[in-house]
């Protein structure tokens, strides 16, 4: 079996960031290694800190710098006006869609290639394959899914479909209709004030023993850990994986896509990668979905 060097990714970022610090980031993502870029809002529709012909621009420009751009769905629609919009989304022909949701991925259909995104449930070779018969290019594993299911799907892969998986970040984990961001400050959905915007990383949620163990992103729940695979890039490798997905944090983004970038090429340890990257997680480390444990729990190379 051959093996090839993965491509990395940058997830679209799931918080919500004012205006200028969105295109602020972008600018310095424009000068990093990474191959592939996901724009665009997944988690509310009231977050809109660009305008559609914004986010087409700043898609232009990447594009322009060598980056393979993605445009990212909503995950969760709940109105007639996010239908609307989604279906604007879908029908922009300049880059391609990432689909979040059963919805995007009925528009896209037998009309143009998609990518899905971690939330859409693809649990086994068979439903990858229905997909790959509706247009499906590259489909990531879902974040709760372990290596034995991918090496299961990955045997069974469809002929031209790619896969991706998410190697970094806080895991999104569930939606909800309700707004959890709001709801801590006692706001109604419908009258948040945005107070997302006070979060650059979402809102962390501790249990009553001071443990950190969720973190509050509107209506979105991710885990207060931070997901960490660089220890495990040979197996990915091993597995044929294509793409591995770091998914943005307000601080040091940047410099964990070096630090990914220098281990898949050799220049740094595994060791030395997971060393590296501990320092910049707002909480610290876990990998657990990855060996069919409890997601929060955290295997450390130095320890196997």
């Amino acid at each position: 079996m051959t093996t090839s060097t993965p491509k990395l990714s940058l997830g679209p970022v799931p918080y919500f960031w004012p205006r200028e610090t969105l295109l602020e980031f972008y600018d310095r993502i424009a000068i990093t290694p990474v191959d592939i870029v996901y724009l665009g809002e997944t988690v509310c529709s009231k977050r809109r800190p660009l305008k559609t012909g914004e986010w087409l621009q700043l898609a232009a420009d990447l594009q322009a710098a060598g980056k393979e751009v993605m445009l990212s769905s909503l995950t969760l629609l709940e109105a007639g006006s996010e239908l609307a919009s989604l279906k604007r989304l879908c029908r922009e022909q300049g880059f391609m869609i990432e689909a979040n949701d059963m919805a995007a991925v009925q528009q896209l259909a037998n009309d143009r290639p998609f990518v899905t995104g971690p939330s859409v449930n693809i649990y086994n070779a068979r439903t990858l394959s229905v997909l790959a018969g509706l247009g499906l290019q590259r489909w990531v594993l879902p974040v709760e899914l372990s290596r034995e299911t991918l090496a299961a799907m990955q045997a069974e892969r469809p002929a031209g479909v790619a896969t991706e998986v998410f190697a970094f970040g806080r895991l999104p984990l569930a939606w909800s209709a309700r707004c959890f961001t709001s709801r801590a400050h006692n706001l109604p959905k419908d009258d948040c004030q945005f107070r997302c915007l006070d979060y650059p990383d979402g809102l962390l949620l501790s249990t009553r023993e001071d443990e950190a163990f969720l973190v509050l992103n509107g209506i979105q729940t991710q885990s207060a850990r931070t997901l960490n695979l660089v220890s495990e890039l040979d197996d990915l490798k091993q597995l044929q994986v294509d793409v591995l997905r770091i998914s943005p944090q307000s601080r040091h983004t940047e410099v964990i896509i070096e630090t990914f970038y220098h281990c898949l090429r050799g220049d740094i340890t595994a060791t030395e990668a997971e060393t590296q990257l501990g320092r910049l997680m707002p909480v610290g480390p876990c990998n657990g979905y990855w060996f069919g444990d409890a997601g929060m729990d955290a295997r450390l190379q130095a320890v196997r």
